[in-house]
């Protein structure tokens, strides 16, 4: 997952450098014992989390705007005529310190938040929603642009120009740039209204997933391992399972008292649905109405088909045609599991019944069974520092060229973090990027990839790019061991980093994975193949204890055991996907009184209501579309898959995992930014357009 939900009001130039700015010495938030106020001294202009507190950044993030508008205002009100260079590279320049101090504080409270940075979020949530209003509904402003674009034939400027030229157009518009005085008023409003909601879900979402962490006995939890029970021990002798994002979670498989997996299950499942602080439902219901109430002011019939003009899918009919041709076969796919599943249930006892808290139990039973394989036999081989450091990083060194140095020099925000420096194969300086894997209660669930520092030729800078997971932390003194999908999460993860690494950009608005929701997670799954990638598995796969390299027979049983419940994890994807679809095509007379209830019709109208097989999130913890930038495009995940296995397509028709290949996908792909418009860069890249073909075969739906 790309992340970037915090930005706020970051929404122009987005290099750190700092500049002088007259506002300073007379504005009273001004500290010059605030970080943030100067420009870091540390290598790439990273963060010095060193001397970052949190009562730093209400002032930097208050200053930072002050400072961007009075940039605007000027550029808005120039009197000489509008160019290229006084409006569209000057917009570029703007905010820096606002960019600065962004980046960090959407780091921080995604990753490791606190009470003083909620409140600060909650706060300030609507004020950047008007920030950028302020920008966005400037008429003198978009007067100057809107001048240029008209002339934009007479212009002579190069490709990349006359892109950020389209999308500052774009993005005006998009933004209400034509309504009128009063329209304009009523979008501010509701902008506003819609932030507060967006960061008062994520706030309830993160209290209540803290707080249906479940404790257990260990006579509840037989059939975990001694390393997962060392893990979850508290002090009072119970044992806490923290929970994950998703509606499954992962110890499922393995708890064989079925009245344990009811409770995880039924934990994981309302934990934001109590009646209490931290349900969602209600802020839902008002989020989405806002959202209806947004596009039609904009003039369009729903959220989704305002949203998605700027995707590469365009309109939500594309994205529906696109679920709607895997849904059938996925479904049937995952309904002939449960057959067996059940069977196998009844098996063991003729009063049971397979119930979705059940699945992964008994998917992992018929695993074995099958084909002799379980996730325990596995995980020994995956410590998590080899999967980084002899993995991804080993897969970059073979298709990229790409070093990698650890730094322990840098201060960081968590003793869990780690730091390592990137070089390209002439040993010129790529970038610094920083790890975060381990889940704790600061942290939002899921896994993302996001900048502090984003490459521009603009302001010299070269990428700072984390990583952030939700991998269980082991006890003291005992290695990671990480779960299969936890190495195709790090490999994907990295594979938004390498996105990033690799951009090439003048202009920070086009940089790196400033692109579509629909093209941003293409190079992330492009890089899950090489998870499995023999020379690549056989360099990171190695036994914790006897340091023996996977064995050839249990790689065999892994590939044979590839599409093993891939009707489960496809359906639950693609029902996801409908159902934010169902959410952000509703119009402005929608009467919603209830989540689940909507949910519920919902799911049966996208014909994906298997009652064994839950969509991955819930409504009411549906982080991505109400809280994480992903309205209206979660379906993103299936149409990027589409692009990454026609690429992975056309490695495999020219020779596979080769250096040569590699620079080929960097230079034409991976690098190219949102500098042209991204149908046209995969198209020349591929010579074709994407097919649809590799990845029905791939998920054995033909």
């Amino acid at each position: 997952m790309f992340n970037n939900k915090l930005f706020y009001g970051m929404l122009l130039g987005s290099s750190i450098l700092a500049t002088s700015c007259s506002q300073k010495t007379s504005n009273p938030m001004w500290n010059n014992q605030n970080p943030f106020f100067s420009e870091s001294k540390l290598p790439y202009h990273t963060a010095d989390f060193s001397k970052i507190k949190s009562e730093d950044f209400k002032p930097a993030l208050l200053q930072g705007m002050v400072e961007q508008l009075a940039e605007i205002e000027k550029i808005a009100n120039n009197s000489a005529k509008p160019t290229f260079e006084n409006t569209l590279v000057e917009m570029e320049k703007s905010g820096q310190l606002l960019a600065r101090v962004s980046h960090v504080f959407g780091l921080l409270t995604g990753a490791d938040t606190n009470e003083t940075l909620q409140a600060v979020e909650e706060e300030l949530s609507p004020k950047f929603a008007a920030h950028s209003d302020a920008i966005y509904l400037n008429d003198q402003l978009f007067k100057r642009v809107k001048a240029l674009h008209d002339a934009k034939s007479t212009l002579n400027l190069d490709k990349e120009s006359a892109r950020l030229l389209d999308v500052y157009y774009q993005k005006f518009e998009l933004a209400g740039a034509n309504l009128s005085s009063a329209q304009k008023e009523e979008l501010k409003k509701l902008n506003g209204e819609i932030a507060s909601l967006e960061t008062k879900f994520s706030n309830q979402l993160l209290k209540g997933t803290k707080a249906g962490g479940v404790a257990f006995s260990k006579e509840e939890l037989v059939g975990l391992s001694d390393a997962d029970l060392e893990s979850f021990k508290q002090a009072d002798g119970t044992y806490l399972v923290s929970l994950l994002n998703t509606t499954q979670q992962p110890e499922l498989q393995n708890m064989t008292s079925k009245a344990s997996r009811k409770k995880l299950f039924d934990a994981a499942w309302i934990r934001t649905e109590k009646k209490d602080e931290n349900d969602t439902r209600a802020t839902i219901l008002t989020l989405v109405k806002k959202r209806a109430e947004k596009a039609k002011l904009l003039g369009f019939n729903n959220y989704a088909e305002w949203n998605l003009q700027d995707q590469m899918a365009q309109n939500p009919t594309a994205a529906k045609k696109l679920l709607n041709q895997m849904i059938p076969a996925a479904t049937a796919m995952a309904n002939k599991d449960a057959k067996e599943f059940e069977a196998l249930a009844k098996k063991e006892n003729s009063a049971n019944t397979l119930t979705a808290a059940d699945w992964n139990f008994y998917a992992e039973k018929v695993r074995k069974e099958k084909y002799d394989i379980d996730e325990s036999a596995m995980k020994p081989y995956f410590v998590l520092d080899s999967v980084v450091e002899n993995g991804v990083f080993y897969m970059a060194k073979q298709l990229y060229g790409i070093s990698f140095k650890k730094r322990t020099d840098i201060p960081v925000w968590n003793e869990d973090v780690k730091v390592y420096e990137l070089f390209n194969e002439d040993g010129s300086q790529l970038g610094l990027f920083y790890t975060d894997y381990f889940k704790r209660d600061t942290k939002q669930g899921g896994a993302w990839m996001s900048n502090l520092v984003e490459q521009s030729h603009l302001f010299g800078t070269k990428p700072v790019i984390y990583n952030v997971g939700n991998y269980t932390k082991p006890a003291n003194g005992q290695p990671a061991l990480i779960s299969y999908d936890d190495v195709i999460t790090t490999f994907h993860e990295f594979g938004h980093a390498l996105h990033g690494f690799f951009a090439n950009q003048k202009y920070p608005t086009l940089s790196g994975t400033s692109v579509s929701r629909d093209f941003v997670e293409f190079p992330s799954q492009f890089h899950e193949h090489y998870a499995t990638e023999p020379s690549i598995l056989k360099n990171y796969a190695k036994h914790y204890q006897t340091n023996q390299v996977i064995p050839d027979e249990l790689v065999a049983k892994m590939k044979k055991a590839a599409n093993f419940n891939k009707g489960y994890s496809l359906t639950e994807l693609l029902s996801a996907a409908s159902l934010d679809l169902s959410w952000h095509t509703v119009n402005v007379d929608a009467n919603i009184t209830s989540v689940d209830e909507f949910e519920k019709q919902a799911l049966i109208d996208n014909k994906t209501n298997l009652p064994q097989v839950p969509p991955r999130y819930r409504s009411s913890y549906f982080s991505h579309i109400f809280g994480g930038g992903y309205a209206a495009g979660y379906f993103a995940y299936i149409w990027a898959e589409m692009l990454d296995h026609d690429a992975y397509q056309w490695t495999l028709e020219n020779g596979g995992m080769t250096r040569k290949n590699g620079q080929i996908l960097r230079d034409k792909v991976f690098s190219q930014g949102n500098s042209d418009d991204l149908n046209v860069i995969y198209k020349n890249f591929r010579g074709k357009e994407p097919s649809i073909e590799p990845m029905l075969k791939y998920h054995g739906l033909k």
